[in-house]
């Protein structure tokens, strides 16, 4: 994750520190963190700084962008799809997170291999704080997904073997994500054409409520869809498991009797 000074973000931004501070002073980008007498901004930050340029660029003033972001945050939505280049509001996952020591995170995952801790990293599970290399501080962004790691390893599954699991999840949900997230881009087009963007409010309102509705029906529906389909493998497999069982039962039971005595 970047961390950036108020300088270094206003000109990656593309803008200016009064601009900077005048945006929070609007309530359009969230307060730094102080570390000291430093104020810290982060990726979020400049996210909504390029989203601000944009609708500034297309006409748009800043009460209508106030508005526009509480609509957005309200709803969970996102503005990618209404022609911006960044999020504007918090990811779908929202997951607890953890800074911890290297050494706690070591404790947890039951290792300190590097090529191993890369690949919790690349699945977005942790990520290491400042530049200390072998990082000495990781934060945790998915607290749940760790410690169900722990009890896995806590029965003997070892961590190589979950990690592959983890792979072959990742890529099954990238299908399902595209699914949705394609049908949403079909539906907001429909009858229009790709790359639409709302030239008035009531069609700004109308594409945010819409985002608003594909967030909330996409969570509940990949929830539930993901419950059933567990349901059916598990049934279909605790029959195979059983019926693989009682053919290696019968088989043993049809040895004993050819090897006992007449």
């Amino acid at each position: 994750m970047a961390e950036y000074r108020i300088d270094d973000l206003a000109h990656a931004a593309g803008t200016t520190t009064r601009n900077v501070r005048g945006y929070q002073d609007r309530g359009l980008i969230p307060r730094p963190i102080r570390r000291g007498r430093i104020a810290i901004y982060g990726d979020e930050h400049l996210a909504k700084l390029r989203v601000i340029n944009d609708l500034l660029a297309r006409g748009f003033t800043m009460t209508h962008i106030g508005d526009f972001f509480k609509r957005v945050q309200t709803g969970d939505d996102i503005a990618e799809s209404l022609g911006l280049r960044e999020v504007v509001s918090r990811p779908w996952s929202q997951t607890a997170t953890d800074t911890v020591s290297a050494s706690d995170l070591h404790a947890k995952l039951n290792t300190s291999d590097p090529k191993l801790l890369h690949k919790v990293q690349d699945f977005g599970l942790i990520e290491p704080v400042g530049d200390d290399d072998p990082p000495t501080q990781y934060v945790i962004k998915d607290v749940e997904s760790i410690d169900a790691y722990q009890r896995l390893m806590q029965i003997g599954i070892p961590l190589p073997y979950i990690l592959g699991m983890q792979r072959q999840l990742d890529e099954d949900m990238d299908r399902a994500a595209k699914t949705l997230i394609s049908a949403g881009r079909r539906a907001i087009t429909e009858g229009r054409f790709d790359g639409w963007i709302p030239e008035s409010g009531a069609e700004s309102d109308w594409a945010s409520e819409f985002l608003g509705a594909l967030r909330s029906t996409g969570r509940v529906a990949a929830h539930n869809t993901l419950y059933r389909a567990l349901d059916r493998e598990l049934a279909r497999q605790v029959d195979d498991y059983l019926a693989v069982a009682r053919e290696r039962r019968e088989q043993r039971d049809s040895a004993s009797s050819a090897a006992a005595p007449d």
